[in-house]
């Protein structure tokens, strides 16, 4: 059993915080969110309500919290609050500047630092099987790993401090680049008189197979759990996507690196969102570039 501090128990760092519960492990958790908290600490989870109250004899604190001045201002206040050698994981996905810098603070207070971003949405932290992309040394992998398993599937170290952040951000962008493309050509198949499962049953199984359009597809029918079928309720929110995309354009300007795909990526997740649709599952973007379309 591992003493651990959880701060932020929103929708994905409550299920997390749950499943250390589950492992057997000693939680206390923090939000700012008085709701979020009660939902932990029907979980299992030792609620708190200051930061200093969670972390008190941590051998562990995670963060799970929106951006990278978030994280920053609390592991800034850790600085304060830890013992040498307490290892500390932020699972947030930030932006890699962001994250190196946590890792210097880490250093600062003598202790061992991991950054997780970690892959799978809700129904992932839920039900234990994120995939974690990590950055941080191999000493500092090695002690977090049984802690991560607890909360995930796939465990992967990425390199050094940063590269979990790196890897989160470039395969998110991906990602949101497939999405559309998957229903760019959803909305083509409809104008051609195509039907969606003739265009999936083709798709699925040849050269445009991807996890868009095999696990997530983007038109009810074909994959009966994406959230098509749903109503297009989140999974994954048009507004983290987008999230994720403009870091990805900021690491993109800052590294010299080339992404034009990903640049008009972001600009119709930007265009959606202002529509209203932040809240919609990522995949319902089809529906705006059907109206594009006249359709």
């Amino acid at each position: 059993m591992t003493r651990i501090a959880f701060v932020g128990l929103g929708n994905m760092g409550g299920p997390m915080a749950a499943n250390l519960v589950k492992a057997g492990h000693q939680v206390s958790g923090f939000d700012l969110s008085e709701a979020s908290v009660k939902v932990a600490v029907e979980a299992g989870v030792r609620g708190t309500s200051a930061l200093s109250d969670a972390v008190r004899d941590a051998e562990c604190v995670i963060t799970m919290l929106p951006k990278g001045q978030h994280v920053i201002a609390v592991w800034r206040d850790l600085t304060t609050l830890l013992a040498e050698d307490t290892l500390v994981i932020d699972c947030s996905t930030i932006d890699v500047e962001s994250a190196r810098n946590a890792h210097k603070l880490a250093e600062v207070m003598n202790c061992i630092s991991l950054d997780a971003p970690v892959s799978g949405g809700t129904g992932g932290a839920a039900a234990g099987t994120l995939t974690f992309m990590v950055g941080g040394s191999e000493k500092a992998f090695a002690l977090g790993r049984p802690i991560l398993e607890a909360m995930g599937k796939k465990i992967v170290h990425c390199g050094a401090a940063g590269a979990g952040q790196a890897a989160k951000i470039c395969n998110n962008m991906i990602l949101g680049i497939s999405m559309i493309g998957v229903c760019e050509a959803f909305g083509l198949a409809e104008k051609l008189g195509l039907s969606h499962q003739a265009l999936f049953d083709v798709a699925s199984t040849s050269s445009g197979q991807c996890w868009s359009l095999t696990t997530y597809c983007p038109v009810p029918g074909p994959v009966p759990t994406s959230p098509a079928n749903n109503d297009y309720k989140p999974g994954f929110a048009a507004a983290l996507m987008l999230k994720d995309l403009t870091l990805s354009q900021e690491a993109s300007k800052q590294s010299g690196a080339a992404t034009p795909l990903g640049a008009h990526a972001a600009s119709l997740y930007e265009e959606f969102e202002k529509a209203g649709h932040g809240g919609d599952d990522f995949s319902a973007i089809i529906h705006m570039l059907r109206e594009k379309a006249g359709g």
